[in-house]
C-alpha cells in the first residue's frame, strides 16, 4: 500500500488548505483507492494559519475587538493544549480583507484591537501564544498593541497621542510603568518568515507600506515617525527591538511583539511541529504539496519549501503542485521538488482557475498518481 503526506499551503483567493489537501486525496483515491493518505495542510504564519493549527486539534473562538480601522469586529482565535497556549492569526483582526479597512487611510489604522485581544486572553490566564503576523493592514510600529496593553503615549504637553500613524505625529513620552505586568510571564513565539528591521530603507514601511497604501511621498515621514516611536518606547521598556530581523514585519508588529519578549520563527517550521509532520512523513513513499503561486521566495522559507525539506530529511521525494509556477524559477525549484506542476490543462482565465481550484486539484492529483504509480512498477 502506498503512503502520500499530502501537506498544501492554502491557494490564497481561491481555496483554503485544508480544502486543497481533501482535494488532493480525491484525486490520489481514484488511481489508490486503499492508499494510507495522511493530510497536513500548512501555513506559514499568515492567511490560513489558524485553520491548519485547529486542524490537528484545540477550539476556535471570536472575541469583540476593535479592527484596523477602529470598528468593532468578532476576531477569530484558537486555543490548544487544554486552552493554555492561544493562536492567533492577525489577519483576523488587522487584516487586509477587512471591509472597513478601505475606508480608512493606512495613517490612521491601528492595531489596538490585538491589543485588546492579548488583555482578554491575559484575563482568562492564558500565558503561551502562537502569533502569525501575515496578511496585516496596519504600519503603526505596534503602537496600538501596546496601548492596549498599558504604554502610554503622550504630546509634549502629556496629553495622550493616538497609537496610529498619523497620531505618532506628536508623540514626545513614552511611559512603561504601567505596561501589564502579566506580560513578564508570557511566553510569545511570532511566526513569520520576514527578517527586515523595522525602520529605513529594508523597514517595514519602506518595504511593506505600499500594499497597505502608504503613499510613496508620505514613506519617509511615516518611517521617521516608527523610529522616533520605536526610539522611546525601547528606552521606555529598557529592550532594544528596532533593529531585529523581524522587527519590520506586519507594519512593525514583530518589533512590539519582540519588545515583549517574543521570539521569531519560521512560521512553516513552527505549524510542521505543531502538525506532527515529521512523524507523519516517517515510513512515507511520497510528499505532495502545493500554494497558489510558487516561485523563487517559495524558497525563502514559505510551507511547500519547508514541507519539502523536512521529507528530503526522511529520504521522502516531495513534489510541487501549484496555481502557477514561474517558470524563471523553475532550475531552483527543481533542486527541491521532484517535479513541480501547475493546475490548468490548457488556456483558462485566472477566475475560472479560482473558481474551479479544487476540481484542477484533484485531475491534476490523479495524473500525477498515474505517472508516479508507472515509474515504480516492476519492469
Amino acid at each position: 500500500m502506498i503512503t502520500v503526506v499530502i501537506a498544501p499551503d492554502s491557494f490564497k483567493g481561491s481555496i483554503p488548505a485544508d480544502a486543497a489537501a481533501t482535494a488532493i486525496a480525491t484525486g490520489l483515491r481514484r488511481i489508490w483507492p486503499d492508499a494510507d493518505l495522511r493530510l497536513r495542510p500548512m501555513a506559514d504564519g499568515g492567511e490560513g494559519t489558524l485553520d491548519a493549527v485547529l486542524s490537528r486539534g484545540g477550539t476556535r473562538r471570536t472575541a469583540r475587538v476593535a479592527g484596523a480601522s477602529g470598528a468593532p469586529l468578532d476576531a477569530g482565535f484558537g486555543l490548544i493544549d487544554n486552552d493554555a497556549t492561544a493562536v492567533i492569526e492577525i489577519a483576523q483582526v488587522v487584516g487586509l480583507t477587512d471591509a472597513a479597512v478601505a475606508a480608512a487611510p493606512v495613517e490612521r489604522r491601528s492595531t489596538r484591537g490585538l491589543g485588546e485581544l492579548v488583555r482578554l486572553l491575559l484575563d482568562a490566564g492564558v500565558r503561551n501564544y502562537l502569533v502569525g503576523l501575515g496578511g496585516s493592514s496596519t504600519n503603526d510600529g505596534g503602537a496600538g498593541l501596546l496601548a492596549a496593553l498599558g504604554l502610554k503615549l503622550a504630546d509634549a504637553k502629556g496629553r495622550d497621542v493616538d497609537p496610529t500613524p498619523a497620531g505618532l505625529a506628536a508623540l514626545a513620552e513614552v511611559d512603561a510603568s504601567v505596561l501589564d505586568s502579566r506580560l513578564a510571564h508570557a511566553h510569545i513565539t511570532i511566526m513569520s518568515d520576514v527578517d527586515n528591521p523595522l525602520c529605513g530603507e529594508r523597514g517595514a514601511t519602506a518595504i511593506f507600506g505600499a500594499q497597505k497604501g502608504v503613499r510613496a511621498e508620505a514613506a519617509a515621514e511615516l518611517d521617521a515617525r516608527l523610529a522616533r516611536f520605536a526610539a522611546l518606547t525601547e528606552r521606555a521598556v529598557g529592550r532594544s527591538a528596532k533593529d531585529r530581523p523581524g522587527a519590520g514585519a506586519a507594519g512593525g508588529l514583530g518589533f512590539a511583539l519582540q519588545l515583549l519578549g517574543g521570539r521569531v520563527r519560521s512560521g512553516a517550521e513552527v505549524i510542521a511541529d505543531l502538525l506532527g509532520l515529521d512523524a507523519a512523513l516517517e515510513g512515507a513513499d511520497w510528499l505532495i504539496t502545493g500554494e497558489g503561486r510558487s516561485d523563487r521566495q517559495t524558497l525563502l522559507g514559505k510551507a511547500p519549501f519547508i514541507a519539502a525539506r523536512r521529507a528530503a530529511a526522511k529520504g521522502v521525494p516531495a513534489t510541487l503542485v501549484s496555481g502557477a509556477v514561474d517558470r524563471d524559477a523553475l532550475p531552483e525549484l527543481g533542486r527541491v521538488f521532484a517535479g513541480c506542476h501547475s493546475l490548468a490543462f490548457g488556456p483558462a482565465t485566472l477566475e475560472d482557475c479560482l473558481a474551479n481550484a479544487a476540481q484542477l486539484l484533484a485531475d491534476r492529483a490523479e495524473q500525477l498518481a498515474l505517472l508516479f504509480a508507472a515509474a515504480r512498477a516492476p519492469r
